[in-house]
């Protein structure tokens, strides 16, 4: 189990990224949370297997409509997460 720190850059704001992300993190059984940064970035918190959260990262970057040109991510301790949540 792991937790990554995930910032998603490209055409990543409005364009249903946070609602896509919910969607896959949930249908993985993935913990955290997802929101939009103010500099047009989407940041994201992630809990899961490895291959959990390289299956997430995959499946935003293929999704329609949403272009990832960049993802930074780096390891943060984990959290007693029950859900992945939409932050506003």
């Amino acid at each position: 189990m792991l937790r990554k720190h995930l910032t998603f850059t490209g055409r990543v704001q409005g364009v249903g990224f946070r609602y896509r992300a919910h969607s896959i993190a949930t249908s993985l059984g993935l913990t955290g949370y997802v929101k939009n940064n103010y500099n047009g970035s989407v940041e994201a918190e992630v809990q899961g297997k490895n291959a959990q959260i390289e299956e997430f990262v995959e499946r935003l970057k293929n999704s329609s409509y949403i272009r990832v040109d960049y993802v930074a991510e780096y390891d943060v301790p984990l959290r007693e997460d029950k859900s992945f949540r939409i932050e506003y």
